[in-house]
């Protein structure tokens, strides 16, 4: 028989904190051994239901606390101090192929934290909690400033921190799912840095023709950041993720109008020919279309249409002449793009440059493709529209959730710290 519970408190703190801060969730009040599940629930934008639970046991003390006891079940087990949020899955019964993406950052994520009887797995609409707390989880500091910008053609939106500035800036590229993405942005302003989040895949002209956006287009958007009265035009780094990272090496080591004090690259790869442009990506990649591959649920896995890596220099970025620090950021399971081999390649050719100085690799076994900002729920695949045909598939990122978790955490702590040695303790390489 389950012991009874007294009257039991429940504490989030901090309540209200940003969301790549962590929070320290405890009960207190319980009786000793006494069996609890703490349960973590939040709404999407789209009306989604999102759930992390883990089963506890009280000490002693009669207290359960998430920073040091281990979670014995749930959707995450071990001492997890986040593993409430990382956790997270679509509650049963929900549409397939979802992924987790704020689009209003200047609204909260609501988490309601809540504790119940006894370890449960399911049912908890049907069974009312123990205790209840709303914590709030934001992507905006205080005073974060949000323009939208287009001039010179673009469409992108501006996120400028508070304060007298100016400020370093970061030129912040999402990949191929397209569309105008801001919670990264949102999120590098509230650390100080004016962050230009850019749409460049999915554009269509006034006619609502699909087209695709040349070199000039990105030149334009440094320009932009470059000349703003916020912005120290010596201390820009671009940030790239997939599709971004093409664009992010490329530009480095070609455009005469960009020169970034820092690039950050995110699962991507240096397979553009010389003095290319994204169009030569997408026909590299339609060439190699036959190589497409899918799992057992029929999930496509994209991440050989770039290989083998070609041993022809003039279809790859010229990495030795690079002259800025590189952070690649690597998932060992990417099973989008071949971003380990693609590291692997790099490293080699600064290294035969003599410029491998300046490249710094973060590699994480069981990581995926889709590597977001801390404690972010894992998508190991999802809905995606494929750009040409309109037509909705399931593509497989890859990743395990609790190492793909960790490494979303580490690698967002390290890209900070990138970040502020090289464009605020940096003013030359």
């Amino acid at each position: 028989m389950a012991k009874p519970l007294s009257c039991p408190l429940l504490s989030v703190c901090p309540l209200r904190c940003m969301v790549d801060e962590r929070f320290d969730v405890r009960v207190q009040g319980l009786l000793p051994g006494v069996r609890v599940t703490l349960h973590a629930q939040l709404q999407s934008e789209d009306g989604d239901y999102w759930e992390g639970f883990g089963h506890y046991v009280s000490d002693d003390s009669g207290t359960v606390t998430v920073s040091k006891d281990a979670s014995l079940g749930g959707s995450y087990k071990g001492v997890e101090f986040m593993g409430l949020l990382w956790s997270m899955k679509p509650i049963p019964g929900s549409r397939t192929g979802l992924r987790f993406r704020k689009k209003d950052v200047y609204t909260p994520m609501d988490v309601h934290i809540s504790v119940y009887k006894d370890h449960l797995n399911d049912g908890f609409r049907e069974k009312p909690p123990v205790a209840s707390v709303l914590a709030q989880r934001w992507y905006t500091a205080p005073g974060i400033q949000r323009v939208n910008v287009t001039e010179k053609g673009l469409k992108a939106t501006l996120y400028i921190p508070t304060g007298p500035g100016p400020f370093p800036a970061v030129l912040d590229l999402w990949g191929g799912g397209g569309g105008l993405v801001e919670y990264r942005s949102a999120l590098l302003a509230s650390r100080g840095y004016v962050a230009l989040a850019l749409e460049y895949i999915g554009r269509v002209d006034a006619a609502g023709k699909p087209y695709q956006v040349n070199n000039e287009y990105f030149e334009a958007a440094y320009t932009v950041l470059k000349q703003h009265p916020q912005v120290c035009p010596d201390r820009i780094a671009i940030l790239g993720l997939s599709f971004g990272v093409s664009v992010t090496l490329g530009m480095a080591a070609y455009s005469s109008v960009i020169k970034p004090q820092c690039v950050v690259c995110v699962s991507g790869s240096h397979i553009l020919p010389v003095n290319g442009s994204l169009a030569d990506v997408f026909a590299e990649i339609k060439k190699n279309v036959q190589n497409t591959r899918y799992d057992e649920e029929k999930r496509i896995i994209w991440r050989d249409l770039l290989l083998p890596i070609p041993d022809d220099p003039s279809k790859k970025v010229e990495m030795g002449r690079i002259k800025c620090p590189i952070l690649l950021i690597v998932g060992e399971d990417d099973q989008n793009w071949p971003a380990m081999e693609s590291a692997e390649d790099m490293k080699q050719m600064m290294e035969r440059a003599g410029n491998s100085h300046l490249l710094s690799v973060l590699s994480y076994p069981g990581t995926g493709h889709l590597i977001e900002p801390p404690y972010s729920p894992h998508c190991r695949a999802s809905n995606f529209m494929l750009e040409e045909t309109r037509k909705k598939v399931v593509v497989l990122w890859g990743g395990q959730t609790e190492p793909h978790c960790h490494a979303q955490e580490d690698s967002w702590h390290k890209t900070l710290a990138f970040l502020e040695q090289h464009l605020y303790r940096n003013t030359s390489h």
